[in-house]
Protein backbone atom coordinates (compact mmCIF):
# COMPACT_ATOMS: atom_id res chain seq x y z
CA UNK A 1 0.00 0.00 0.00
CA UNK A 2 1.16 3.49 -0.82
CA UNK A 3 -0.14 6.72 0.62
CA UNK A 4 -1.20 9.37 -1.89
CA UNK A 5 -2.54 12.89 -1.77
CA UNK A 6 -5.09 14.24 -4.22
CA UNK A 7 -5.53 17.98 -4.75
CA UNK A 8 -8.75 18.75 -6.61
CA UNK A 9 -8.75 21.96 -8.61
CA UNK A 10 -11.63 24.40 -8.50
CA UNK A 11 -14.19 22.90 -6.14
CA UNK A 12 -16.30 24.78 -3.60
CA UNK A 13 -15.20 28.19 -4.86
CA UNK A 14 -17.79 30.97 -4.87
CA UNK A 15 -20.61 28.43 -4.82
CA UNK A 16 -19.35 26.58 -7.91
CA UNK A 17 -18.58 22.88 -8.24
CA UNK A 18 -19.93 22.09 -4.80
CA UNK A 19 -18.78 18.80 -3.32
CA UNK A 20 -19.22 17.88 0.32
CA UNK A 21 -16.09 16.33 1.76
CA UNK A 22 -18.07 13.47 3.30
CA UNK A 23 -19.52 12.62 -0.13
CA UNK A 24 -16.08 12.93 -1.70
CA UNK A 25 -14.59 10.62 0.94
CA UNK A 26 -17.34 8.08 0.28
CA UNK A 27 -16.67 8.31 -3.46
CA UNK A 28 -12.98 7.53 -2.92
CA UNK A 29 -13.88 4.54 -0.74
CA UNK A 30 -16.42 3.23 -3.25
CA UNK A 31 -13.76 3.08 -5.99
CA UNK A 32 -11.44 1.07 -3.77
CA UNK A 33 -9.23 3.51 -1.87
CA UNK A 34 -8.69 3.07 1.86
CA UNK A 35 -7.87 5.17 4.93
CA UNK A 36 -9.40 8.16 3.15
CA UNK A 37 -9.42 11.51 4.92
CA UNK A 38 -10.08 15.04 3.72
CA UNK A 39 -8.74 18.39 4.85
CA UNK A 40 -10.60 21.67 4.48
CA UNK A 41 -13.41 22.12 2.00
CA UNK A 42 -11.18 22.68 -1.01
CA UNK A 43 -10.53 19.12 -2.12
CA UNK A 44 -7.46 17.87 -0.28
CA UNK A 45 -7.63 14.09 0.11
CA UNK A 46 -5.21 11.69 1.76
CA UNK A 47 -5.70 8.02 0.85
CA UNK A 48 -4.02 4.65 0.43
CA UNK A 49 -3.96 2.41 -2.60
CA UNK A 50 -2.29 -0.72 -3.88
CA UNK A 51 -2.27 0.89 -7.34
CA UNK A 52 1.10 2.29 -8.36
CA UNK A 53 0.23 4.17 -11.56
CA UNK A 54 -0.55 7.79 -10.68
CA UNK A 55 -2.09 8.45 -14.10
CA UNK A 56 -4.59 5.59 -13.63
CA UNK A 57 -5.38 6.74 -10.09
CA UNK A 58 -6.04 10.25 -11.39
CA UNK A 59 -8.31 8.90 -14.14
CA UNK A 60 -10.24 6.79 -11.59
CA UNK A 61 -10.81 9.79 -9.36
CA UNK A 62 -11.71 12.20 -12.16
CA UNK A 63 -14.19 9.65 -13.55
CA UNK A 64 -15.70 9.09 -10.10
CA UNK A 65 -16.16 12.83 -9.62
CA UNK A 66 -17.84 13.18 -13.00
CA UNK A 67 -20.09 10.14 -12.44
CA UNK A 68 -20.99 11.08 -8.88
CA UNK A 69 -21.13 14.89 -9.01
CA UNK A 70 -21.62 15.67 -12.68
CA UNK A 71 -18.66 17.88 -13.45
CA UNK A 72 -15.12 17.56 -14.64
CA UNK A 73 -12.51 18.47 -12.05
CA UNK A 74 -8.77 18.27 -12.71
CA UNK A 75 -6.99 16.28 -10.01
CA UNK A 76 -3.31 16.35 -9.07
CA UNK A 77 -2.01 13.14 -7.45
CA UNK A 78 1.26 12.87 -5.59
CA UNK A 79 2.76 10.20 -3.34
CA UNK A 80 2.92 11.44 0.25
CA UNK A 81 6.61 10.49 0.40
CA UNK A 82 7.30 12.65 -2.65
CA UNK A 83 5.50 15.64 -1.11
CA UNK A 84 7.54 15.11 2.07
CA UNK A 85 10.72 15.30 -0.04
CA UNK A 86 9.53 18.46 -1.79
CA UNK A 87 8.83 20.13 1.54
CA UNK A 88 12.28 19.16 2.84
CA UNK A 89 13.70 21.05 -0.14
CA UNK A 90 11.67 24.22 0.29
CA UNK A 91 13.60 27.48 0.11
CA UNK A 92 14.45 29.06 3.47
CA UNK A 93 12.10 32.00 2.84
CA UNK A 94 9.09 29.78 2.19
CA UNK A 95 6.67 28.58 4.84
CA UNK A 96 7.92 30.75 7.68
CA UNK A 97 5.83 32.24 10.47
CA UNK A 98 5.97 35.68 8.83
CA UNK A 99 2.32 36.79 8.81
CA UNK A 100 3.10 39.50 6.21
CA UNK A 101 3.85 36.81 3.62
CA UNK A 102 1.57 34.28 1.97
CA UNK A 103 3.34 31.05 1.00
CA UNK A 104 2.02 28.78 -1.75
CA UNK A 105 3.06 25.64 -3.57
CA UNK A 106 2.04 25.44 -7.24
CA UNK A 107 1.42 21.99 -8.71
CA UNK A 108 1.37 21.60 -12.49
CA UNK A 109 -1.74 19.82 -13.82
CA UNK A 110 -0.83 19.98 -17.50
CA UNK A 111 2.01 18.30 -19.38
CA UNK A 112 3.99 21.53 -19.02
CA UNK A 113 7.06 21.62 -16.83
CA UNK A 114 7.39 24.00 -13.90
CA UNK A 115 10.03 25.90 -15.87
CA UNK A 116 7.72 26.31 -18.85
CA UNK A 117 4.85 27.34 -16.57
CA UNK A 118 7.03 29.93 -14.83
CA UNK A 119 8.12 31.27 -18.22
CA UNK A 120 4.45 31.53 -19.27
CA UNK A 121 3.54 33.44 -16.12
CA UNK A 122 6.50 35.77 -16.53
CA UNK A 123 8.80 37.55 -14.12
CA UNK A 124 7.96 38.01 -10.46
CA UNK A 125 7.40 41.49 -9.09
CA UNK A 126 10.69 42.34 -7.40
CA UNK A 127 10.33 43.12 -3.71
CA UNK A 128 6.76 41.80 -3.56
CA UNK A 129 7.04 38.11 -4.42
CA UNK A 130 9.55 35.28 -4.50
CA UNK A 131 9.58 32.15 -6.63
CA UNK A 132 11.73 29.03 -6.79
CA UNK A 133 11.30 25.87 -8.81
CA UNK A 134 12.03 22.47 -7.31
CA UNK A 135 11.66 19.58 -9.74
CA UNK A 136 8.14 20.10 -11.11
CA UNK A 137 6.58 22.33 -8.45
CA UNK A 138 6.93 26.05 -7.79
CA UNK A 139 7.37 27.61 -4.38
CA UNK A 140 5.77 31.05 -4.48
CA UNK A 141 5.49 33.69 -1.78
CA UNK A 142 3.94 37.14 -1.99
CA UNK A 143 3.49 40.09 0.31
CA UNK A 144 -0.03 40.22 1.76
CA UNK A 145 -0.18 44.03 1.57
CA UNK A 146 0.78 44.36 -2.08
CA UNK A 147 -0.46 41.08 -3.58
CA UNK A 148 -2.85 42.77 -6.01
CA UNK A 149 0.11 44.46 -7.67
CA UNK A 150 2.04 41.20 -8.05
CA UNK A 151 2.51 39.89 -11.57
CA UNK A 152 2.05 36.27 -10.54
CA UNK A 153 -1.10 37.01 -8.54
CA UNK A 154 -2.82 38.32 -11.67
CA UNK A 155 -1.42 35.73 -14.05
CA UNK A 156 -2.00 32.55 -12.01
CA UNK A 157 -5.74 33.27 -12.05
CA UNK A 158 -5.80 34.17 -15.74
CA UNK A 159 -7.00 32.20 -18.72
CA UNK A 160 -4.35 29.92 -20.13
CA UNK A 161 -2.63 29.48 -16.76
CA UNK A 162 -5.28 28.84 -14.09
CA UNK A 163 -6.55 25.64 -15.66
CA UNK A 164 -3.02 24.22 -15.84
CA UNK A 165 -2.17 24.55 -12.14
CA UNK A 166 -3.53 24.04 -8.67
CA UNK A 167 -2.19 26.01 -5.73
CA UNK A 168 -2.06 25.09 -2.04
CA UNK A 169 -0.81 27.08 0.93
CA UNK A 170 2.21 26.02 2.96
CA UNK A 171 -0.11 25.21 5.86
CA UNK A 172 -2.28 22.93 3.74
CA UNK A 173 0.55 20.92 2.20
CA UNK A 174 2.24 20.53 5.57
CA UNK A 175 -1.00 19.36 7.16
CA UNK A 176 -1.42 16.76 4.39
CA UNK A 177 2.03 15.34 5.21
CA UNK A 178 1.43 14.85 8.94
Amino acid sequence: MKTYIAFLRGINISGKNKISMSDLKLGFEEIGYSNVSTYLNSGNVLFESEKMNIMLIRQDIESMIFDRFGFRIPVFIIEKNKLDEILRNAPEWWGTDNKEKYDNLIFILSDDTAVKMADSIGPISEGMELMEIYENVIFWTFDRKTYQKCNWWKKTAGTGIAEKITIRTAGTVRKMCK
